[in-house]
């Protein structure tokens, strides 16, 4: 194995062009028309702002009022197997998965990390709560339910509430 004792050629042209970016930049250098302005290279988003203190409360404040709802939705206080009391717990249950995204976008723009993660785990709760009233009517769980109330458990509903 000899070594060459001639430079490299790639070397050369390495050296003459970091040579003419030291030219440039220097004061009295010579400065060519194609390089007068050079673009500003910065790591990062110049657009980003800092998220004042507001914006992290407001955001905190938020997540406490969803993470609130979504927990309270296993308390639900009145009976919601079909017809109109399940249209009620659905709509619900659609306030808690936009609360989840709503706030996940939140905190995704105002770069708070343990916010989004638990506002990822809000929405995901309210799949889950969505899930548990949509598979039995679609036919996916084992026990079947619908979503319309038979016109018999309607009559009964009605005669309890008139007894009451």
């Amino acid at each position: 194995m000899s070594k060459s004792l001639s430079p490299d050629p790639m070397a050369r042209e390495v050296d003459r062009l970091l040579a003419q970016l030291a030219r440039v930049g220097s004061p009295g250098g010579r400065e060519s028309s194609r390089t007068a302005t050079r673009p500003k290279v910065t790591v990062g988003s110049s657009s980003a702002k800092v998220p004042s203190r507001g914006d992290l409360v407001a955001l905190w404040a938020r997540l406490a009022l969803g993470g609130g709802l979504g927990g309270l939705m296993t308390q639900w206080p009145y009976p919601h197997g079909c017809g109109w009391p399940l249209l009620g717990y659905a709509g619900a249950v659609a306030t808690v998965l936009l609360a989840g995204g709503w706030i996940a976008l939140a905190s995704w723009k105002l770069r708070s990390g343990a916010a989004h993660v638990l506002a990822l785990i809000l929405f995901f709760w309210g799949i889950v709560l969505a899930g548990e009233q949509v598979l039995p009517r679609v036919g996916y769980a084992a026990e079947r339910a619908s979503w319309r109330c038979s016109s018999a458990s309607s009559a009964a509903d009605e005669a309890h509430l008139a007894n009451q």
